[in-house]
């Protein structure tokens, strides 16, 4: 029972080092970080409904996965293929663009959630 837990345990430890190493490594994910923490003040802030709640944190999570499934894609490519090819750079653009589809649809979503708020709290200040 206790290698049971014992490889559960590594392979947590063993994904928290991938997270890790995405972040440091990574200036896009920086950004999302970044990203992140904005999203989640402007949360707070505007006190966003349980339900806008759920979708920002999928947002988050689906371009925070797209990009480690980049970083992973682009960093197996660079391995085995170290040397220019047209393949290899088109599953590194492939991946890529797999990161902007994500965080353009999170954008919207961003969008139609916040933008109400922010209208509302421009015209309350307004009046104020």
């Amino acid at each position: 029972m206790q290698t049971y837990f014992k490889k559960r345990y590594n392979s947590f430890k063993f994904a928290f080092r991938g997270l890790n190493s995405a972040v440091r490594s990574e200036p896009h994910m920086r950004l999302h970080v970044l990203s992140t923490l904005g999203v989640v003040g402007a949360g707070f802030f505007f006190d966003v409904t349980k339900t806008e709640w759920c979708l920002l944190i999928g947002c988050i999570g689906l371009v925070f996965t797209a990009e480690v499934f980049n970083t992973a894609i682009e960093t197996v490519v660079n391995l085995v293929s170290p040397a220019y090819n047209p393949l290899a750079g088109k599953a590194k653009d492939l991946a890529a663009g797999a990161v902007l589809a994500a965080s353009i649809a999170v954008a919207i979503v961003g969008l139609i959630i916040f933008v109400p708020y922010v209208i509302s709290f421009l015209n309350l200040a307004k009046h104020t």
